[in-house]
């Protein structure tokens, strides 16, 4: 039909992983179109995503090798030094890199990747955006997919890439079942501003009533000191925070801060976000591949959901491009299969990993809190482990694809 455009790739979501799924595949060549049904300005507005993500050191190398390197310089705060501890008790845990290993990550503002991708996506001749559209129908064959716009247009591709978030009705229709409960907890986030300076540590404080998250961030254009606040708290909780004027909700951080960084004052209104454990069942399906929160959604406990969807663009970028040298189209069902073993064990150690931390220091109890202070001091003397761990939130353990080890497939 004179009115079908044809692309190697169609992704479904222009968020965060959609977007850096495409520049991922532009920067070997490999066209695509990306569709979401948000307009963009309402994507891009300052209100729209008030969340500042830990980009570990590999996310950091993948972000710059498909093109986004000398945008990010000086945009976000190094975490220098990971600070845990359980209800400010003594027995904390502190991992701090050694001398010429780099930093643990950086803390960027969810607004400003999102606002570096699109400007980015835009400059791709090998990327077509439809920002926004609706899509009326999909159409899933032996030899490609076919998605149909409202307004009329057909896009044709050899593959079809999920990254519509949580609530994915492309992943549903596929039939893709999810493993998923409810925490019963909302995650408020915000930002405050603060007498002493952070000294690039993020701190993770633990309470039986949820974890308490302290992320560095670069101080004002006033050279005022600030950082982000995740805090987990029982939902049914949320609504009497919610009602709180900045001066109140500032005390009640203040507290749970335990005077860390001195006085404070916010710095952006409270936002609210449920709480809950999604994984996919599997995440590739008849010429479709998920990626993203599309395929696992978690807690936000160790601060790894952007950094495990972008572990998926890598290593999808990787497995199509070197399936295409060899002749194989991208759907190609051994490409896929690829994709799925490399990734699902990664995904399910991660996503079991935090839900487990989450569990384990959400025990009540004077005993419960003994036992995790002693074993938060044993991990503190024991170097292997606490370098492991420090490798985890670098991203940099396992079989790595190439994009996060800072080279082009």
């Amino acid at each position: 039909m004179s009115n079908t455009q044809i692309a190697d790739i169609i992704i479904i979501g222009g968020g965060l992983n959609g977007f850096a799924q495409a520049l991922a595949f532009a920067a070997h060549g490999v066209t695509c179109h990306v569709i979401d049904r948000a307009d963009p300005k309402t994507m891009l507005a300052p209100d729209f995503d008030g969340r500042v993500s830990a980009i570990s050191s590999s996310s950091m190398k993948l972000l710059s090798t498909i093109g986004l390197g000398d945008a990010l310089e000086g945009k976000g705060c190094p975490i220098e030094q990971i600070w845990v501890s359980d209800q400010l008790k003594p027995g904390a845990l502190d991992f701090v890199p050694e001398q010429g290993d780099g930093y643990l990550g950086e803390m960027i503002e969810n607004r400003l990747i999102r606002q570096l991708l699109f400007d980015a996506v835009k400059a791709r001749p090998e990327i077509h955006l439809h920002l926004p559209a609706e899509i009326t129908a999909t159409e899933v064959s032996d030899g490609g997919v076919r998605v149909t716009l409202a307004n009329g247009t057909q896009l044709s591709a050899s593959l079809l890439v999920v990254a519509e978030g949580r609530r994915s009705a492309t992943r549903d229709g596929a039939g893709i079942k999810l493993t998923e409960w409810d925490y019963a907890h909302q995650a408020m986030v915000t930002a405050i501003i603060h007498e002493r300076p952070h000294n690039n540590i993020a701190y993770e404080i633990f309470y039986p009533t949820g974890p308490f998250a302290i992320l560095p961030m670069l101080d004002d254009e006033a050279g005022q000191h600030r950082s982000a606040i995740v805090w987990s708290v029982p939902r049914k909780d949320a609504p009497v925070y919610g009602k709180l004027g900045p001066r109140a909700m500032a005390h009640e951080i203040s507290k749970a801060m335990g005077g860390l960084l001195g006085d404070i004052r916010m710095n952006a209104p409270v936002s609210g976000y449920p709480l809950s454990f999604q994984h996919a069942n599997r995440i590739t399906d008849k010429r479709l591949a998920l990626i993203g929160d599309s395929a696992h959604g978690m807690h936000p406990i160790a601060g790894q959901g952007l950094n495990l969807g972008l572990r998926d663009v890598a290593a999808l970028a990787q497995v199509v491009v070197e399936g295409m040298r060899l002749g194989l189209d991208p759907g190609d069902a051994q490409i896929l299969d690829r994709y799925a073993r490399w990734r699902s064990l990664d995904i399910q150690s991660v996503m079991m990993a935090t839900d487990t931390l989450n569990k384990l220091f959400g025990v009540p109890g004077k005993t419960a809190s003994a036992a995790r202070r002693l074993g938060l001091a044993a991990v503190q003397r024991m170097k292997p482990l606490k370098d492991f761990f420090m490798a985890e939130a670098r991203g940099e353990s396992g079989d790595l694809p190439k994009l996060l080890q800072g080279m082009p497939v």
